[in-house]
């Protein structure tokens, strides 16, 4: 049991940091959401296409306030 929740908490820091990898690439705002889209969709192939567009922008908007 305790190898699958360091397995799990190795992959949601590699989650995390190809999010903030992606986040903070020096890109317009439209490229990054598009790519937060395809990383989600390539991870979560069943995240139905709103849901996909209001994480994404969710993401997008919060890394923009932590900027400021």
């Amino acid at each position: 049991m305790k190898a699958v929740n360091y397995a799990l908490a190795a992959l949601g820091g590699a989650v995390v940091g190809a999010a903030a990898a992606i986040l903070f690439a020096p890109q317009k705002g439209k490229d990054t959401r598009d790519d937060i889209v395809d990383f989600i969709k390539s991870h979560c192939p069943k995240m139905k296409e709103n849901k996909l567009q209001q994480l994404a922008d969710r993401i997008s908007d919060e890394i923009k306030e932590a900027k400021l």
